[in-house]
């Protein structure tokens, strides 16, 4: 199926720029990738492993296609992994992020890839006169489903950039008249610090992390260029999208449904998502949160009139002698300080008796008198049990690739693995 609808993408936009190399300056068109032999060695039976950030991973993936294998776009170096005995309908397997424990894998079949794009297009408007600036991974779910299924199932054109860096951001801007950049928050802030946006931006899109509201609303009000909030899962593509065109007000909206995207809250106060894009489930070992085209997330949400509120993590809740607080309530606090760049908060249990977590922030950016600034600024807007016992002042808290930040890993990090 998936081979099929490249093969009609291909004939329809055969004499257009498709892919575009911005470092070798080296270009195909639909047609020419449509019409050479296979490029990026062969899916070597029926799993291929597509790597990097460069043309050789849709030269892959146009292979596997083409002879029928299944795909499992990893990132750099990392090692593929032990498969087993795979069902035939089985077309494309993701690997979760693992921010709330160990990465699983997730399976799709070819109908569910494609729904995800068909959900993804209309709500964003891509177009294929405003060509994706590809920056973010390949092998991730939004770097797979906002730039090379939209390259390959409808015709929007991809430019590969092989640094993120603010000079190459701001050199690939001559590369076409209009740009659409979907990139994550880390990078959002790099590029906005070093002036380095480009102006023929038309379309930003941010996703991966959550977009903190401060960064939002000074790249507005320094280019005018609105941030479009995007919420997706591995487990079944995009979920909300903030399709507004001034910066938002409350950091917890994440947007509105993606289009053909049902969302409820159930009984636990958790998200459900329901699409045709939602995978087929999770491999080898199968979840009933994941099953029968239903995603039951761990995020705790509120809808309201159409508009979807994130209020944290059902497991990274953290338990104050009783009572529980989200870590993202406070970093929300946080961030509205103007010496606070970024930061992360999460619980650490205690040694006494009874489950009971002290609140550790990890902040990058450090006022003068270092904490004390701080805890009176949360303590005007936070009651005193929710303020943070702990502090740590870090450079940078450098998300992975994928934009992620693991609470459990920087837990880890700090020394704080064990009971305090």
């Amino acid at each position: 199926m998936l081979y099929e609808l490249w093969q009609r993408v291909s004939r329809e936009h055969a004499a257009e720029i498709a892919l575009t190399h911005l470092r070798t300056r080296r270009c195909w068109t639909f047609g020419e990738l449509a019409g050479t032999p296979a490029r990026g060695g062969s899916p070597g039976g029926r799993v291929a492993f597509p790597q990097g950030n460069g043309p050789e991973f849709i030269f892959t993936v146009l292979n596997a296609w083409r002879a029928g294998a299944l795909l499992c776009p990893l990132e750099s170096g990392q090692t593929p992994p032990e498969l087993g005995d795979l069902p035939p309908d089985f077309v494309h397997l993701k690997t979760t992020s693992a921010t709330t424990g160990e990465p699983r894998l997730v399976a799709f079949t070819a109908e569910q890839l494609a729904a995800d794009v068909e959900n993804i297009l209309p709500t964003m408007g891509l177009r294929s006169d405003w060509p994706n600036l590809g920056v973010i991974s390949l092998a991730h779910s939004y770097g797979f489903s906002n730039l090379v299924l939209p390259l390959l199932l409808r015709g929007i054109p991809l430019l590969l950039l092989d640094s993120p860096l603010p000079e190459a951001v701001r050199a690939a801007a001559s590369a076409a008249d209009h740009l659409t950049l979907p990139a994550v928050p880390a990078l959002w802030r790099a590029w906005h610090e070093a002036n380095a946006i480009p102006p023929n931006v038309r379309l930003a899109i941010s996703a991966g992390a959550p977009l903190p509201l401060q960064l939002e609303q000074d790249i507005f009000a320094a280019s005018r260029l609105k941030l479009h909030n995007f919420c997706g899962a591995t487990e079944c593509g995009g979920i909300a999208y903030d399709a507004s065109e001034t910066p938002r007000t409350d950091g917890s909206l994440i947007g509105r449904a993606m289009r053909n995207v049902a969302l409820a809250v159930n009984s636990d106060g958790a998200l459900e998502v329901r699409s045709r894009a939602v995978g087929q489930g999770y491999w080898p070992e199968p979840d009933a949160n994941l099953a029968g085209g239903c995603y039951r997330t761990s995020d705790l949400a509120e809808l309201k009139e159409g508009e979807v509120f994130l209020r944290g993590r059902a497991g990274d809740q953290i338990n104050v002698a009783g009572r529980k607080v989200s870590p993202e309530a406070i970093e929300r606090v946080l961030l509205k300080h103007p010496s606070v760049k970024d930061c992360l908060v999460f619980g650490v249990p205690t040694a006494a008796a009874g489950r009971s977590d002290i609140v550790v922030a990890c902040v990058v950016g450090k006022p003068e008198d270092g904490s004390e600034s701080l805890r009176q600024f949360l303590l005007a807007q936070l009651p005193a049990w929710q303020l943070p016992r702990e502090w740590r002042f870090v450079d940078s808290l450098a998300p992975n690739l994928r934009g992620k930040l693991s609470r459990a890993e920087w837990r880890t990090k700090l020394g704080f693995a064990a009971p305090v």
